[in-house]
């Protein structure tokens, strides 16, 4: 086990350098310069070479790079040309609402894709299973932010139950922190748990088909026994590979639904500094989050070596 997670942690390593240099050299050879966007068209030539000194810019790009990916590693990321702090200090403030909206999406998808799943492969063929699937393949072919406005009009519009948008803070309470994120959770999880819930029921009926099952079921042990203790966990190992991918989707990829509702999450600090060209906030959160996709991926290698012990001789 040992050496297997270490050779994981080598590719980790090496996924992670190589994600920096690419981040790094796409955003260098985006047109415009930052300086000049800054000051505006009118800014004289002076102005524009003061500020890219005093930011920076005119520094070799090798050079840049190094510091930049240094500073990353001592856990210092920058100061955000646009708001004048540092970026450590946005991504602290904007991960509060980011990391539990991700966490509660996750959870939901998770509690409503697996008993789901689990009943349609245990019903295959049914009138049950097809309506199951339908219903996922719907949930799959619309967007999460039409699931959004809908969500929005229904629960915040007409019966007044959570608020439309906006986040109050945690300091407001948990109770009004939570219902601010409620309706963005089920939007981002409902389309999540549809995904999820076609793989579980896949990945069962696969292994219903085996030898084991077949012997199992002939020794007379209990329908639901021979599903939960044989059946379940080992078809696990592509349903960890979808949550592992759909946390780092949720974690990463929730841009639409933060402006959605107008919450102040990594994702709408990442448009904000895409539109103002604040290229350091960019580099450093696009890079932490793809550092966050490539750990919980390593989490999932290990979570598969539990799951079947074979894969620890690979």
């Amino acid at each position: 086990m040992l050496s297997y997670a270490l050779r994981r942690i080598l590719i980790v390593v090496i996924t992670l350098l190589a994600a920096s240099v690419i981040v790094f050299a796409v955003l260098e050879i985006v047109p415009g310069d930052p300086a000049r966007l800054m000051l505006g068209i009118n800014a004289t030539d002076d102005a524009v070479a003061a500020l890219r000194q005093q930011m920076g810019l005119d520094q070799p790009l090798v050079l840049r790079y190094f510091e930049w990916i240094g500073g990353m590693l001592s856990g210092d990321f920058g100061r955000s040309y646009t708001y004048s702090v540092p970026v450590i200090d946005l991504v602290r403030e904007r991960l509060v609402v980011s990391l539990p909206l991700a966490l509660m999406a996750l959870a939901l998808s998770t509690v409503i894709a697996i008993p789901v799943g689990v009943f349609s492969a245990a019903r295959r063929g049914s009138a049950a299973d097809t309506g199951v699937m339908a219903a996922t393949q719907l949930g799959i072919a619309i967007p999460n932010f039409w699931f959004a406005i809908l969500l929005v009009y229904v629960f915040a519009i007409a019966l007044r139950l959570v608020p439309a948008g906006g986040f109050p803070g945690w300091d407001a309470g948990i109770g009004k922190a939570l219902a601010a994120l409620i309706l963005p959770a089920i939007a981002l999880a409902l389309p999540q748990a549809a995904i999820l819930a076609r793989v579980t029921r896949s990945a069962l009926l696969d292994v219903l088909g085996e030898d084991y099952i077949r012997t199992a079921r002939a020794k007379g042990l209990p329908a639901r026994l021979v599903l939960r203790r044989h059946a379940l966990r080992n078809a696990l190992i592509p349903v960890l590979t979808i949550l592992g991918l759909q946390f780092a989707f949720l974690l990463a990829g929730t841009i639409i639904i933060e402006n959605v509702f107008y919450l102040p999450g990594l994702g709408r600090l990442v448009f904000q500094a895409i539109t103002q060209r604040d290229l350091i906030v960019v580099e450093s959160v696009v890079v932490l989050l793809v550092a966050t996709v490539v750990v919980v991926n390593f989490l999932v290698d290990l979570a598969y070596a539990w799951a079947d012990p074979r894969l620890r001789r690979r």
